[in-house]
């Protein structure tokens, strides 16, 4: 994503991994293929910072907001690289997630936080879309301004210039366009990698209303990685989710890119908190690893605004944890599950940057074996 959010234990490991030496040191550890776990600090090393005798849950016909618990607050660092993306990416007419979905980690991801590396997720096409899913604050309409055709190159040179590894592309959706956007996502991929033919980019792809043409667009544009988020669960989705974002359309979606383009790894993201329940949970779990999606985000719903969903829970951290171990039981590659996790994430992409480029190595190996 670039952007990237930690929960309180992979905050706390990379606070603890400030110097350069001990950074290369988790580079290491991740291309001798470690799990997920490695870099989640255990539940139980935290639980004392969790005790919290607050109202964690909404119970029918209350109408108040939840406290939030001491868990989701912390501290946002704005500095230099903070104040630097930002006014670039003003200049360049760009348009990121982070501000547009307000979310609690933009400091610690634009800013660098102790570990120095800037992150942001650009989001194409605008800041204005055609839906309006009851838990997301972009803002939205009928028409949207016309799309930058500049977009591409300015998107592709401002990620140059920050010389990253690893880039996340999100958009909104365009439903007012015949492809719903899809050749204006896949001529920005096209060009970032022209400009950076190392750098691996993951696109948190819109639905495109299930057009497999578009799909393909995008699963053949050079990405790595195909993400499409589910959002909730089953019965919760149509008071969740635009009702042109269908489950069952979602999950459609997902398996026709990796038909289309087996290479790809595919990942999705779970809000928890909308008053979902374990079983359907778990159910929506088992539904993702159907389609053979390899990377699986949890995350805790915040209602971005009073107009929005209320939250109906506040998930305890060793709950997150639970989900956690069940993504790994199911196969997942890995599972980021914890209360400030959101959909692109740091060392998520620092692990799956690890799996891509054992895959390159893996290809470009078995193409010097002679015939």
């Amino acid at each position: 994503m670039l952007k990237k959010s930690l929960s309180t234990g992979q905050l706390n490991l990379v606070r603890h991994c400030s110097s350069s030496s001990k950074l290369e040191k988790i580079r290491e550890r991740l291309a001798n293929g470690p799990t997920f776990q490695d870099f989640v600090q255990d539940s139980d090393d935290l639980r004392d910072d969790w005790d919290y005798e607050g109202k964690l849950k909404r119970e029918k016909g209350d109408e108040k907001r939840l406290r939030l618990p001491p868990w989701l607050k912390k501290e946002i660092p704005i500095g230099a690289n903070f104040n630097k993306i930002k006014s670039q990416l003003r200049d360049l007419k760009l348009a990121t997630v982070c501000e547009e979905a307000r979310c609690p980690n933009i400091g610690e991801c634009w800013g660098g936080g102790e570990h120095g590396t800037q992150t942001a997720t650009i989001m194409l096409m605008g800041d204005t879309c055609t839906r309006g899913c009851r838990f997301c604050s972009v803002k939205t309409a009928r028409k949207p301004p016309p799309l930058d055709p500049n977009e591409p190159t300015n998107t592709a040179s401002a990620i140059a210039s920050w010389g990253l590894d690893y880039i996340v592309l999100t958009s909104v959706d365009r439903d007012d366009l015949p492809d719903g956007g899809a050749n204006h996502i896949a001529e920005c991929i096209k060009e970032i990698k022209r400009q950076n033919p190392r750098i691996f980019v993951e696109c948190l792809s819109p639905d495109f209303r299930g057009d497999i043409n578009s799909i393909r667009l995008i699963a053949e544009s050079g990405i790595d990685v195909f993400a499409h988020n589910i959002e909730t669960v089953e019965k919760l989705t149509p008071f969740v989710r635009d009702r042109r974002a269908a489950y069952r359309q979602t999950l459609s979606v997902l398996k026709e890119a990796k038909q289309i383009n087996p290479n790809l790894v595919t990942k999705s993201s779970i809000m928890l908190g909308l008053g979902e329940t374990d079983e359907e949970i778990e159910q929506t779990m088992n539904d993702l690893r159907s389609v053979e999606v390899d990377c699986l985000t949890l995350g805790q719903y915040m209602q971005p605004t009073t107009r929005h969903l209320k939250v109906i829970e506040y998930v305890e951290p060793t709950k997150f944890k639970h989900w956690e171990l069940k993504g790994n039981d199911l196969g997942f590659l890995y599972t980021a599950s914890g209360p400030l996790v959101r959909s692109s994430y740091k060392a998520g992409e620092f692990f799956i940057t690890s799996i891509l480029k054992k895959r390159q190595k893996y290809q470009q190996t078995k193409n010097d074996i002679p015939k």
